[in-house]
């Protein structure tokens, strides 16, 4: 029987690599990101590659309500002056999350990025984008702050399924994903990936096959999301109408649990579930109870006697 100890990365009950362990270790201290706003679009959006965005997609993924108006510098200190009252003794990341972090040009984007290093106690960057929009000249500039700062891209998968990526109107493909994640890997980058549970027409197989094929990648960070619906979205016209229905409580942790057992041990766990807006959430309504799902999450890996990485 394996104690709860016993994993490698953690020094608590997780049984998982934790983003929190992960930057104790790096940093010597508790980090926190700070979203941010760069003001860009996404070429799923304005045309380019599509239009209306994935059917989740409520006007873009954003930075919290209040930040799009002000520049990086004050976004961050206004973000940074919140969490301070949380944890006193933090240092921060600068999280570019809104839209699509390199659909815009270079110097657009450098400068962009050196006003948030710029700012006290920010300690690193993260830029959230799409494995489509890495042109060389982004992966140039990419490569320079990664030497530059702590640095980490994220890059938007969602699923290895093109039928579903079609589903979802997210106009990329598998293919399309791994040439993005291999120009980062060529150029030392540190790679995160995100996926979904609970797309439409997705079984639990299919969503621990996305993570089993990820896992072959040895990505430096994964985030596991849930999907919900929001109101104004695609998704809610279809859930409304009887066309989608929401992951259960219980499958969504088994399914977890089940993604993690194939991940590698070492790639940090940045997320384990997502949470809507109580303004626009619509559903599922128990992924407003966050850390009962991960402190069942915990639960469910005692019961199995497992941990990330076990089948792996």
């Amino acid at each position: 029987m394996k104690k709860q100890n016993d994993f490698p990365y953690s020094d608590s009950n997780k049984r998982y690599h934790t983003y929190d362990y992960a930057m104790r270790k790096q940093f010597g201290k508790k980090m926190a990101r700070v979203c941010l706003d760069g003001g860009m679009s996404c070429p799923n959006l304005d045309g380019k590659k599509g239009t209306g965005g994935c059917i989740y997609c409520l006007n873009g993924s954003k930075a919290p309500e209040g930040n799009t108006e002000l520049s990086i510098t004050d976004q961050l200190r206004q973000g940074m002056a919140l969490m301070q009252k949380k944890w006193p003794q933090a240092g921060f990341i600068a999280y570019f999350q809104a839209h699509t972090n390199t659909y815009a040009p270079v110097e657009r984007l450098k400068c962009l990025y050196n006003e948030a290093l710029a700012v006290k106690s920010i300690e690193g960057l993260a830029i959230a984008t799409r494995p489509d929009c890495l042109s060389d000249g982004v992966c140039e500039l990419l490569e320079y702050f990664s030497k530059k700062t702590y640095f980490t891209v994220e890059l938007g998968l969602q699923t290895v399924h093109d039928e579903t990526g079609a589903c979802i109107n997210r106009c990329h493909t598998w293919e399309d994903f791994l040439s993005g994640y291999e120009k980062l890997q060529k150029r030392g980058i540190l790679t995160g990936i995100h996926l979904i549970d609970g797309l439409p027409g997705e079984s639990p197989d299919m969503m621990i096959e996305s993570a089993r094929k990820i896992s072959m990648l040895r990505p430096y960070l994964v985030k596991l999301h849930l999907l919900y619906v929001e109101k104004g979205t695609v998704l809610s016209g279809w859930y409304f109408d009887g066309k989608y229905i929401p992951m259960e409580r219980d499958a969504f942790i088994q399914t977890v649990c089940s993604q993690l057992e194939v991940l590698p041990p070492d790639t940090i766990i940045g997320r384990l579930t997502g949470d809507g807006e109580a303004q626009t959430l619509i559903a599922p309504q128990w992924s407003r109870k966050k850390l009962c799902v991960l402190n069942d999450v915990d639960k469910e890996f005692i019961k199995r006697d497992s941990w990330q990485g076990k089948f792996y």
